[in-house]
């Protein structure tokens, strides 16, 4: 079994809708009993509620419902637990470096870094703006998911 977890600041805009739309992609391509998901957040705010109605409603545009979802914060043994821990952004790249024991920095990632030629180094935080932003946050969450689900077929489940 392949894990992958999704990390964002606050687990309830772009770490739930990554794991919704991978999870879907998954599911999709038949591959539910090789490969699980997670999300989680390095910060504790939101702690236990469900994804931005924003996100969920986005998300839901687009047939990939994430309102299951619930916030929770980043524990150093998920790096353990985890083979792809997948970071957002910059900073929260930064944050998981600080928590991830010894011997599993192989497992962070870039989550974008899936998404060959993509047009952000980042996955835009669209807490603070419109409804546009989470949909062009969906757009690229779908083309790095491909990335990633490539990478993991090749990597790991040797198709």
């Amino acid at each position: 079994m392949v894990k992958v977890l999704f990390v964002c600041l606050g687990n309830i805009c772009r770490s739930p809708s990554a794991e919704g739309v991978f999870r879907d992609m998954v599911e999709q391509k038949g591959l539910s009993a090789q490969i699980t998901t997670d999300s989680a957040g390095t910060g504790d705010w939101h702690v236990g509620n469900p994804p931005d109605p924003r996100a969920q409603k986005a998300a839901l545009d687009r047939g990939v419902d994430i309102s299951d979802l619930r916030a929770r914060q980043i524990r150093a043994k998920d790096f353990i637990e985890f083979d792809y821990v997948l970071a957002m952004d910059r900073s929260n790249y930064a944050k998981l470096q600080q928590i991830c024991p010894p011997g599993y920095e192989d497992r962070l990632y870039m989550f974008l870094s899936f998404y060959p030629d993509s047009p952000e180094e980042e996955v835009p935080d669209p807490y603070f703006g419109g409804a546009d932003g989470f949909d062009y946050v969906l757009d690229l969450i779908e083309k790095a998911s491909e990335g990633l689900v490539q990478d993991i077929k090749t990597g790991y489940l040797g198709m």
